[in-house]
């Protein structure tokens, strides 16, 4: 049996190829009862295929396909037939419309899917923080094991490579930086641009744990091996998994 596991670099490709010839060879096949099928239709019909590569998620995809569509239209159902040449009026402004809304309707598609992928990944902060909720509502003495589950969700979120439980405060603030409840992250005072430079590499960034006014613990965090863009909301997430501890009191993991 064929391997359907394809990479998503390999589903980018495909979706590209495709952008590229199923265009051609649809306008191909409408070119052989050209005299019958109006220009309207053959160009929702082109739309559609637009939309559905722009539906793939691959900005490129869509492109490719509206440029080629419009190319295509061009050469199999305008006259002069096979030149990249345009006769009538209603066939030129046919093409620019093909173009328009095949842009405009693909980055709709495009912004669906960004609705939706925004939807999931908030469904999975929801997911973290009420486990990690549960977990202290469900009366649990083992401080190891809420912790190690924080830990666990906070490296996953923000995409660092390691995450550990400290208890007490941040031995170092003025050194170490510091992410914040709003999500922001600073040095000494100073605020990091996350979103531009990224997480700080090489350096262990804290997550102070609150109990009221005090800090019983810290969670540190680093990515090393790679510079990681968490989102401002990613990062608030973070610091709420990081106060769930609270509720079971701060000590040493086992």
């Amino acid at each position: 049996m064929p391997n359907t596991n394809r990479t998503p670099e390999q589903w980018r490709a495909a979706a590209r190829v495709g952008a590229v010839g199923v265009p051609i060879v649809v306008c191909a096949v409408l070119s052989t009862f050209r005299e019958h099928v109006p220009a309207a239709t053959s160009v929702l019909l082109l739309v559609l295929i637009v939309v559905a590569a722009a539906a793939t998620g691959d900005r490129l995809a869509g492109l490719l396909a509206a440029v080629t569509a419009s190319l295509a239209f061009d050469f199999f159902l305008t006259e002069p037939y096979a030149r990249l040449d345009i006769a009538h009026s209603d066939d030129v402004e046919a093409a620019i419309l093909l173009v328009i809304i095949s842009a405009a309707v693909g980055e709709l598609a495009l912004w669906g899917r960004r609705q939706e992928a925004r939807a999931s990944r908030r469904a999975g902060y929801l997911d973290g923080l009420l486990a990690a909720a549960e977990a202290v509502a469900l009366g649990s003495t083992d401080t190891a094991a809420v912790t190690n589950l924080v830990a666990g969700q906070i490296t996953e979120l923000l995409d660092v490579d390691k995450t550990d439980y400290v208890p007490g405060p941040v031995p170092d603030p003025q050194t170490t930086p510091i992410l914040h409840h709003d999500g922001t992250l600073t040095r000494d005072s100073v605020p990091i641009d996350v979103d531009r430079t990224g997480l700080p590499t090489n350096d262990y960034v804290a997550v102070p744990i609150h109990e009221g006014p005090r800090i019983i613990g810290h969670f540190l965090f680093v990515a090393a091996d790679r510079v990681s863009y968490p989102s401002q909301e990613q990062r608030r997430v973070a610091a709420l998994l990081a106060d769930q501890v609270a509720g079971v009191r701060s000590g040493p993991p086992a």
